[in-house]
């Protein structure tokens, strides 16, 4: 049996759409209710819906053959997995965003408020700008409005949320999508699993990316 760790929400809905365009059956999972964990032994798949971050590490160590997370989450928390297709689902961006008079050429240290502090450092880092990262876990948009930053680095998707804190997106640091990630050990004792991934990558019509780990 194959499991797959998908996160919740709107990134398990278009996942289990695109299983559902590589022949898979998946009206198993149609009646959800505050079910966590679904199996069909026809199959031979199980399904966990879990928290995005906790996908790598279901994978990670060997509980879930195959994650469907968001690159943000892979950026940002690293690990030992494969990382096998891009889904080309729950797009969006990295952005640097700020009140319009914030200066992205100043090369003063700035102050950068983030819920993503690596991603936030490494984009610095490699623009040798010297940058103090304020760790924020709430709404970072108010953070530049009230004067706690000069900046934000977000996940941008639409853009309103910005635009209705007065922010504008001064710099893009990169594209933002799901990912489908797998056990290395699980590969090579289960040839199925190449086989589902293989009808995947038919239906989202792209050639495996870089391994992480």
């Amino acid at each position: 049996m194959i499991t797959i760790a998908l996160t919740k929400g709107r990134i398990e809905k278009d996942t289990v759409k695109i299983l559902a365009k590589a022949g898979f059956d998946m009206s198993f999972m149609a009646d959800k209710g505050r079910n966590l964990i679904f199996v069909d032994d026809k199959q031979d798949l199980r399904f966990l819906l879990v928290k995005a971050p906790d996908v790598a590490t279901y994978v990670e160590h060997g509980i879930a053959d195959l994650g469907v997370v968001g690159s943000d989450v892979l950026y940002e928390h690293p690990g030992s997995y494969l990382e096998m297709l891009d889904l080309n689902i729950g797009l969006c961006k990295f952005s640097v965003a700020s009140i319009p008079s914030y200066n992205p050429y100043d090369h003063k240290r700035k102050k950068i408020a983030t819920k993503y502090p690596k991603i936030a450092t490494d984009f610095f880092n490699s623009k040798d700008e010297d940058v103090e990262i304020v760790a924020i876990q709430g709404s970072v948009e108010i953070a530049p409005v009230i004067g706690l930053t000069d900046a934000i680095v977000d996940i941008v998707e639409t853009g309103n949320t910005l635009v209705a804190n007065g922010l504008v997106v001064f710099e893009d640091i990169v594209r933002v999508s799901s990912r489908l990630i797998a056990n290395s050990a699980s590969i090579k004792q289960n040839p199925e699993i190449m086989t589902l991934i293989d009808r995947l990558q038919a239906v989202v019509g792209n050639e495996e990316v870089a391994f992480n780990g």
